[in-house]
């Protein structure tokens, strides 16, 4: 038989030399006499051509490379899945911020790397189509267990840190619960595409249409792994099985190949059985496992939301470990939270009644600062922006929100580009998870709020972390905020880590706060605004102005939370170092 050129065996897969013994026997694809390439293992190059290697039994799926291409797409998209879960399994303990998904993204693609440099050393030395699969069906065991153990992992790492890491508490727990989550089944499916280049590619002929196709279908369904999980999966069934939607797609395409091949039955059966486990055990995705009857927990495309009630409050939280969002008071009474204070912005304006006044919510949430003003102010026009429309239905079903409140759903700065009225009192109370969101905290932005201000108008701004020192988050904003409007004034909310921020060209401000405060009705709402005017402090601006093009407001935000941290900590670093961990446990 002519040994000068490759004979084909299997169509479009591999090539079978001409050797007697081709029915067993794969040849090395891509490698062609005279090309000069070397395999380090069962081939000797010589002037007749290059001899077979030994390979693993036939397996009929692979006749057709369209298997192949659906093995690349369907590991492209289970990579996105991944990484998009990943983010939401994070959110709630350590928020979704851009430092927190450049964490994300970063350990993902140093999986990927590690795999890719992994997968064609593995495929040049032994290129069995059985250890692909195998992979594929580990990490698809791997990804369905997350969200039984996910939570515990974060956690676990959380609690270990949190004694030995001073500064940058949250970077480095994300980081590690990453790499410990998600860095090994991703590697495992960054094996896949130099794998299956090797397994494609007929010649060098055509190698790169090959590649291509292969590249092709990986970006595919990489796109629709993007859009699938945060449009359709996760606000529709969660993040949990999210995690075991795309488990349960990797573990099908595995059995598929090895039932093809008539063999691996025992692992098959038991990841089908490991898999069904991990579906009954994982699929509840409550975040906060250690709370008792909360009144919701689910998702929305933008947050984690938790509702809580006690006898007093109803509490709405997007976040397990840091701060309520917003609330609603059954007996209509104070809040005892920053939104008192913030009631003090319609009697700063020039209304005799502050009921008259026109106000704007930039941050709606559940409503509370609304409700509050009805409380205590009458029907005065109220109108709010929230961007999750989750939340604002959240709103009316648990928090009272008034039906003839609007709320338009919609990001804040956007909504204020797109309409021209004008305002006696905007309240600025827009975060992302535990921090202001960047286009938000710009000089550009409060400009913008400027001009939907009366001409006595007063801007009041919630700053949820007091950051002490110079430079600080807090100095960032005041001095933005300083350098657009007149009159700045700050007061710090008692028990809490708030600073409100009051803002206006008006000079009287102050003045009209004296004499409409006394012409509140409610007693416990005229004591607080007693407490507020003698507490306010006038802000002297400095050079600390966050612009659209730099406004670092995550790392600054971070550094707040490292202080928070720290403080918290103090106590239980002190019993751990003279007692231990069971004076620890002790203790909580």
């Amino acid at each position: 038989m002519d040994r000068h050129g490759p004979v084909f065996g299997v169509p479009g897969i591999f090539g079978v030399s001409g050797s007697s013994k081709a029915p067993g026997m794969f040849r090395i694809s891509g490698i062609l006499k005279g090309t000069g390439l070397k395999e380090r293992r069962g081939v000797k190059e010589g002037k007749e051509g290059i001899e077979t290697m030994s390979m693993t039994k036939t397996t009929p799926i692979l006749n057709n490379k369209l298997f192949l291409y659906l093995t690349e797409f369907f590991a492209g998209m289970s990579v996105m899945a991944v990484e998009l879960g990943a983010s939401r399994l994070l959110a709630p303990y350590f928020s979704s911020s851009q430092i927190v998904w450049t964490i994300i993204i970063g350990t993902i693609m140093i999986a990927m790397a590690l795999g890719n440099i992994y997968g064609g050393r593995s495929a040049d030395k032994n290129p069995d189509p059985d250890r692909l699969y195998g992979r594929i069906l580990i990490a698809a065991i791997w990804i369905a267990a997350i969200p039984v153990v996910g939570k515990y992992i974060v956690l676990g790492i959380s609690a270990v840190l949190v004694f030995t890491v001073n500064t940058n508490f949250l970077i480095w727990a994300a980081f590690a619960a990453c790499m410990v989550i998600f860095v090994f089944p991703l590697f495992l499916l960054g094996t896949v595409t130099p794998s299956l280049a090797k397994y494609s590619v007929d010649s060098l002929a055509d190698s790169g249409k090959t590649v291509g196709m292969l590249n092709a279908a990986n970006t595919i369904g990489s796109i629709i792994g993007t859009f699938v999980p945060t449009f359709i999966s996760i606000p529709a069934v969660g993040t949990s099985v999210t995690f075991l939607i795309f488990a349960g797609i990797l573990l099908a395409l595995s059995l598929l190949y090895f039932a093809s091949g008539r063999r691996g039955a025992v692992k098959g059966a038991v990841a089908a059985v490991l898999f069904v486990v991990c579906c009954f055990a994982g699929k509840s995705g409550s975040f906060a496992f250690w709370e008792k009857g909360l009144t919701y927990e689910g998702e929305s495309i933008y947050n984690y939301l938790q509702v809580k009630e006690n006898d007093r409050s109803v509490i709405l939280s997007t976040n397990v470990l840091f701060g309520v969002q917003s609330l609603l008071v059954k007996e209509e009474g104070l809040t005892g939270m920053y939104y008192d204070y913030a009631m003090a912005a319609p009697l700063m304006t020039e209304q005799e009644d502050p009921g008259d006044c026109k106000v704007l919510i930039l941050g709606m949430g559940t409503g509370t600062y609304a409700t509050q003003c009805r409380n205590y102010f009458g029907d005065m026009e109220i109108e709010g922006v929230e961007i999750d429309e989750k939340i604002t239905a959240l709103a009316r079903e648990y928090f009272a929100l008034p039906k003839d409140v609007p709320v338009t759903t919609y990001d804040g700065r956007a909504f204020l580009n797109a309409v021209e009225g004008r305002y006696d009192v905007i309240m600025v109370d827009a975060y992302q998870d535990i921090t202001i969101p960047f286009q938000m905290s710009s000089v550009e932005f409060f400009t913008l709020v400027k001009e939907h201000l009366t001409e006595d108008g007063v801007m009041v701004v919630n700053m949820n972390m007091r950051g002490s020192g110079e430079g600080s988050i807090n100095a960032h904003l005041a001095d933005t905020i300083s350098s657009v409007f007149g009159e700045v004034y700050t007061v710090d909310v008692k028990g809490s880590t708030n600073r409100e921020l009051f803002a206006s060209d008006n000079q009287q401000m102050l003045s009209n706060l004296t004499a409409h405060r006394q012409k509140v009705a409610a007693e416990d709402l005229a004591a607080m605004m007693e407490t507020v005017e003698g507490q306010l402090t006038a802000y002297e601006g400095g050079s600390y102005i966050m612009s659209d093009d730099k406004a670092p407001v995550e790392l600054l935000g971070m550094q707040v939370i490292d202080e928070l941290i720290r403080d918290e900590v103090a106590l239980y670093k002190q019993i751990y170092e003279e007692k231990g961990i069971k004076g620890v446990l002790d203790a909580l």
